[in-house]
């Protein structure tokens, strides 16, 4: 599932090509992928920003209406000129004033877009927890979220309404950065631990950004390329390689039903 860095990287590219548009056409190839009900609400609208809130994004246009995105598990969000190549499994496409679209297109079709007025957007922002890059989120934020959960460290990273945007990848990268067992109770970390697991989070997260986001099988950019992340992770799919650190072999295991990979002997559970 696209992260926070891939849905930034997208963001990213659809600020530069988008923003200042015109909306002219709307298609919906799918009417269980978009629950758009009052598309004739958008159409003559600009762009007017492209925002991200953990793994959504929100096309902002200048009336006030948002069409909020989601890529859940396989989604793809692309940019195309109109006359170029189809992209197969499209489900939403946004055409533009110059004949840009944007391609929403997924193969098991769990992605999602919806259409909000401004307050609904809001109501949306405030359910979600602290963007983990934001100067907002600090160790001391970040330890009073966990104070008091017995719930294993893993799971509380991937809770949104906690902390927004974290999923698998960068959950596992940031604990194993941070020297921490994924099964360890959230609310026992020491304030030492948490400062590791602080600088861990925003490096892995960071790091993602910068390489373009983690492609294994289904994720692409905007312009429909792979993320360069792969090499640089240290744990995750690394199942029976040597730890970066010690060598010692890297172990999987499941938890709330999801891989988690980590170092046994850098991440102890005790």
């Amino acid at each position: 599932m696209p992260e926070l860095p891939e849905v930034e990287t997208v963001a990213r590219h659809l600020r530069k090509t988008i923003v200042g548009k015109k909306l002219e056409g709307i298609k919906i190839l799918d009417l269980r992928f978009a629950d758009l009900e009052e598309t004739h609400e958008l159409l003559g609208r600009r762009v007017e920003k492209v925002s991200r809130r953990g793994k959504y994004l929100s096309l902002q246009l200048d009336d006030g209406w948002v069409l909020l995105l989601h890529m859940m598990m396989s989604g793809r969000i692309l940019v195309r000129l109109q006359e170029r190549q189809e992209d197969r499994f499209a489900r939403l496409i946004l055409v533009f004033e110059d004949g840009l679209q944007l391609r929403f297109c997924d193969m098991r079709r769990f992605g999602r877009a919806w259409q909000l007025n401004a307050m609904e957007h809001r109501h949306f922002h405030k359910r979600m927890g602290p963007e983990p890059l934001s100067t907002g989120f600090t160790t001391a934020r970040m330890l009073k979220i966990m104070e008091g959960r017995s719930t294993a460290l893993k799971t509380t990273l991937l809770n949104q309404n906690l902390i927004a945007g974290i999923g698998n990848i960068y959950a596992d990268e940031a604990m194993w950065r941070g020297r921490l067992h994924p099964l360890r109770p959230a609310g026992a970390i020491t304030i030492a631990e948490g400062h590791r697991l602080y600088r861990g989070i925003r490096t892995a997260l960071r790091e993602g950004i910068r390489a373009g986001g983690t492609t294994f099988s289904d994720y692409r950019n905007a312009e429909g390329l792979k993320g360069n992340n792969q090499p640089k992770l240290k744990v995750f799919r690394r199942t029976g390689q040597e730890c970066f650190r010690c060598r010692t072999l890297i172990l999987r295991i499941r938890i709330g039903g999801r891989s988690t990979h980590f170092c046994p002997s850098c991440q102890q559970e005790g």
